[in-house]
């Protein structure tokens, strides 16, 4: 098991010697299976993808982050469809009560989570993304708010599994939406200088502590 820790920088003033000392405060621990985790320091994962979430966006209640694939192996990898999604709670398990839907139109409209399914031929260092969208409203009296940390992730049918963890705070709501596959042209530009979302680098790429 690989061990994600959360970590906020605190102060201290139980004396005046310690006044303006920081100190450090672990608030989240998450663990992600070592074979479903991102590799460690950019290495490539024996399925040759690498598959990661961004920083995201919040506003009013809304939620969005975007799904990243990387392909960091020797061959070509094909995608056509959207990734096929199993939310998990705090201790891993399966949440039922949340549907994922295809597209974000039930979420909120113009998310940029909709869109046709294209096939996708994606080259060595080539990469690709899918946008989750949610809102996190609660009505009263719906019972607990749905918090659930991680997300198991299929690029395809029959792929290698990976977790990622976007901490969805789903509030009552009950959905996830989940966009198509679409290419990442800012990894690789296509002719013509077209763009697409802006990519974000992988998270085995920062400093993250982790644990055996």
């Amino acid at each position: 098991m690989k061990r994600v820790f959360a970590v906020d920088m605190m102060h201290s003033h139980a004396d005046g010697n310690a006044k303006g000392k920081a100190g450090v405060r672990i608030t989240k621990v998450r663990g992600v299976p070592t074979a479903e985790a991102a590799p460690a320091g950019g290495s490539c994962p024996p399925s040759g993808v690498s598959v990661y979430i961004d920083k995201g966006d919040a506003a009013m209640g809304l939620r969005a982050v975007g799904l990243h694939l990387r392909n960091c192996g020797t061959q070509t990898y094909r995608l056509n469809g959207y990734p096929q999604l199993q939310i998990l709670d705090e201790g891993h398990q399966p949440v039922s009560s949340v549907k994922v839907l295809h597209g974000g139109s039930a979420i909120t409209a113009s998310s940029g989570a909709d869109g046709v399914p294209q096939p996708l031929a994606l080259k060595p260092g080539d990469g690709a993304y899918a946008d989750l969208i949610w809102r996190n409203t609660y009505e009263a009296g719906a019972g607990d708010p749905v918090n659930a940390p991680y997300v198991r992730v299929w690029a395809k049918p029959g792929a290698a599994p990976m977790t990622v963890i976007p901490e969805l705070d789903l509030g009552s709501t009950g959905k996830l939406g989940v966009g198509p596959w679409k290419k990442d042209d800012t990894i690789r530009p296509a002719p013509g200088g077209s763009s697409g979302r802006p990519s974000a680098a992988p998270p085995s790429l920062t400093a993250v502590p982790t644990r055996p």
